[in-house]
């Protein structure tokens, strides 16, 4: 689907969301999707699959959209699912509730889209909405991004008259505050990982604000469209040349949602990214999107990166979550004459082909037709699922994705992907970097000492190179064991598929990808691992070409392996 006119724009999100219309309860403020589970209740299953297509609504209409069978399902949601008379009511909370989180989108829709969300609601139901929204200022909440939720409920609620909570407001925003880094930069809270929660949390809804809040706090609006501004010179370079965003860090499975701040730049009107640009990266990357398998046989989105896969799923990924992709659609508000429809989409501008991004913990590296991110292994180690390997691994690509263990034993179980694994001996245990001890981010390399397992000390260097990288590894060992560094992992049933491995060296490659591993080290060996099904975020089966090394126990060891790959 080509996307440049505003009504391409709206072709594409009635493809993601006309699906849904059949399937809302009847009362309206439930959707049932399917029935894999999360760490909240039904209720809050079904009230999010509710609210996450707002995201793309509520723009949709403020933009001028009309169309009847949600307008009137919305209307009749949010009556019902906060009458507590009412079968459908979306209840009382807990602290640190689900439901806080989807309240964003019902704010925003009151905001920016009063005359669908708000003004066709009787006295009752508006009362009944209001009540039911400041309950968010009554419990414990996350201190992190939903501060903005908070924040969004309570302007909300404070533009049309009725009780909110100033206190509340003027304390999330000092959190949020405290979270700037410098440099267009955010951190989600206590957390020291830099994913897309930056652009898509962060700087977002710090950009819904600025648009909400423009006449009444013009110096903090500025402030937020200034680092926006900043911060959107190092996003660029997530992207790659065909649309597609670097898969790295948590919550892939909003999907799209990867380009919800360029969207949110347009809609907050800034300007110093041109809107011919922005407009070509929104666009590549929805379509990049719509040629992925991403829907089931009705058309609902699945959990999931590239295909469905609960495997890499988080523990808070329900049925109804990919919806939150929606966001990338706040461009849909922009007014029908606005630049951004007029314009045709641009690609890139020139990017430097290796750039150290120090705070977000990478060097990004533009190589060829793949975009590739060094990262330093900073997160918090455990988490909401699979941390090590959304975060840890040395390299991120566009084109190679990443694995995702299915277990932590044996290697093809593991598929260990750009990473160094260690295997003790007499065990089937795989360890690999967790998060690292200590790191640096310098203009041409990535250094960081990490440890797999207690006795086992590693300090790995990662150099960006012409067609690749090198990595060095210096490790000190109190146990005899056999360390695997391998390689990306590459497509498998391909045409043109082959692999080999012989002495110190392995590669797999097809007609249009491949990469090659070569080391130098103790008893290199080169080696293929068949990874198991599922474990890649892009693809349904892969292979990962390696070099074991012997480690053996009260020797300090030096290892050195240089991945190389080529993409058409």
């Amino acid at each position: 689907m080509r996307l440049e006119t505003k009504e391409d724009f709206r072709q594409w999100m009635h493809k993601v969301l006309d699906p849904l219309a059949s399937l809302y309860s009847e009362g309206g403020a439930r959707l049932h999707l399917g029935d894999s589970g999360v760490t909240y209740p039904q209720v809050s299953i079904e009230m999010e699959a509710f609210s996450r297509p707002l995201w793309a609504l509520v723009p949709f209409w403020a933009g001028g959209g009309r169309d009847e069978k949600f307008e009137e399902i919305y209307v009749k949601g949010l009556t019902n699912g906060t009458d507590p008379g009412h079968e459908e009511y979306w209840g009382g909370f807990t602290d640190y509730d689900q439901r806080f989180v989807e309240m964003a989108a019902i704010a925003s829709g009151m905001i920016f889209a009063p005359e669908k969300v708000w003004e066709p609601l009787s006295s009752q139901a508006k009362q009944n909405l209001a009540d039911w929204l400041y309950g968010i200022n009554q419990y414990i909440i996350p201190d992190c991004n939903w501060q903005f939720f908070m924040i969004l409920v309570n302007v909300a609620l404070r533009k049309h008259g009725y009780r909110y909570d100033q206190e509340k407001l003027d304390s999330g925003l000092k959190k949020v505050e405290s979270y700037y880094l410098g440099e267009g930069w955010y951190r989600d809270g206590g957390s020291a990982q830099k994913d897309y929660y930056i652009s898509f949390a962060m700087h977002y809804y710090g950009l819904l604000y600025a648009a909400a809040m423009e006449k009444e706090e013009p110096e903090r609006c500025r402030q937020f469209k200034d680092r926006a501004e900043l911060f959107a010179r190092d996003f660029i370079y997530r992207f790659d040349e065909d649309g597609s965003a670097l898969p790295y860090g948590r919550s892939l499975a909003y999907r799209f949602g990867e380009a919800a701040f360029w969207s949110a730049y347009v809609f907050a009107g800034l300007k110093g990214i041109p809107a011919a640009v922005v407009k070509g990266i929104l666009s590549r990357h929805l379509n990049w999107w719509d040629s992925q398998k991403i829907y089931d046989r009705d058309g609902v989105l699945t959990i999931g990166y590239a295909y469905p896969n609960l495997i890499m799923a988080e523990r808070y990924n329900a049925p109804g979550s990919p919806y939150w992709g929606m966001k990338s659609l706040l461009c849909l508000a922009m007014p029908d004459d606005h630049e951004f429809w007029a314009v045709k989409g641009e690609p890139l501008p020139e990017l430097s082909r290796v750039k150290a991004l120090k705070q977000a913990d990478m060097i990004m590296h533009r190589q060829g037709k793949d975009v590739i991110a060094y990262a330093a292994g900073v997160c918090e180690k455990y988490g909401h699922g699979h941390v090590p390997e959304k975060y840890s691994k040395f390299a991120y690509s566009t084109r190679f994705g990443f694995s995702v263990a299915r277990s932590q034993i044996v290697l093809h179980e593991n598929a260990p992907d750009s990473a160094l694994a260690f295997v003790i001996d007499g065990d089937d245990y795989v360890f690999v970097r967790k998060v690292s001890l200590s790191c640096e981010v310098k203009e041409d390399r990535v250094v960081s000492t990490w440890q797999p397992f207690p006795g086992i000390l590693v300090t790995s260097t990662v150099i960006p190179e012409e067609e690749g990288h090198r990595r060095i590894h210096e490790i000190e060992s109190s146990f005899d064991c056999t360390a695997y560094d391998c390689g990306y992992s590459v497509e498998k049933f391909t045409p043109g598929y082959e692999q080999k491995a012989d002495e110190n060296q392995a590669e797999v490659r097809y007609e249009s990808m491949g990469c090659r591993v070569e080391g130098d080290g103790p008893e290199a060996k080169g080696m293929i691992i068949e990874a198991d099904p599922n474990t890649n975020v892009l693809y349904t089966n892969t292979t990962i070409p390696a070099v074991s090394y012997r480690i053996r126990k009260g020797e300090k060891i030096r290892l050195e392996t240089v991945i190389r790959t080529f993409v058409k």
